[in-house]
């Protein structure tokens, strides 16, 4: 199976009802990732040919992808969280023993999850900041802190992930950068 099969057909590492609810969780993610990416183009090409072919662009365009760029961040970072995908700066991670990798690996989850959670706390404050001033969105007419409901949900669901890589860490023998991803480098280098 490749990487891309595998990431089709998400199955998640956990037991019982926290893998159930996990791969949900995956499942919903790349829907929204998938209708909001192909949305943005949609979206984006329609105003562009408006602009071109009619001389006038659709007014709500950029307001639109405003909000299609919030949800794909917020729901991509669980998803990167997920698939074990974030950028890594492991020169000394690499360096030390299975051992020490394993503890520092708990200690980094454990770690982000908290920070995860601290911004969740925050981007929830903004959101009531933003709800008791009762803006709106020009063309479309929504209200601002709507299109930022995304931010905390996806802090939400990051702290979660990271949480159970460290739970994942704490109670297997093998590293994961994820709940489903074993720590290694694949061989991806081929002769020519």
């Amino acid at each position: 199976m490749t990487e891309e099969e595998s990431e089709k057909s998400y199955r998640s590492g956990l037991p019982g009802f926290l893998g159930v609810i996990d791969t949900a969780i995956s499942k919903i993610e790349s829907v929204i990732l998938a209708m909001g990416v192909l949305l943005m183009a949609l979206n984006t090409v329609t105003n562009v040919i408006a602009r071109f072919v009619f001389g006038n662009s659709i007014m709500f365009s950029g307001e639109l992808n405003r909000i299609l760029i919030i949800m794909i961040t917020f729901a991509g970072i669980g998803y990167a969280a997920r698939h074990g995908r974030h950028i890594r700066m492991s020169a000394i991670y690499d360096a030390l023993p299975v051992g020490g990798r394993k503890v520092l690996m708990i200690g980094i989850a454990f770690l982000t999850s908290l920070v995860m959670f601290f911004l969740l706390y925050y981007s929830v404050v903004y959101i009531l900041d933003l709800y008791s001033k009762g803006r709106v969105l020009p063309s479309l007419g929504l209200p601002v802190w709507i299109i930022y409901i995304w931010v905390p949900m996806g802090f939400l669901i990051t702290g979660i992930q990271y949480m159970l890589t460290a739970i994942k860490n704490l109670t297997t023998r093998d590293v994961y950068l994820s709940t489903g991803v074993v720590d290694g480098y694949k061989d991806t280098e081929t002769e020519v």
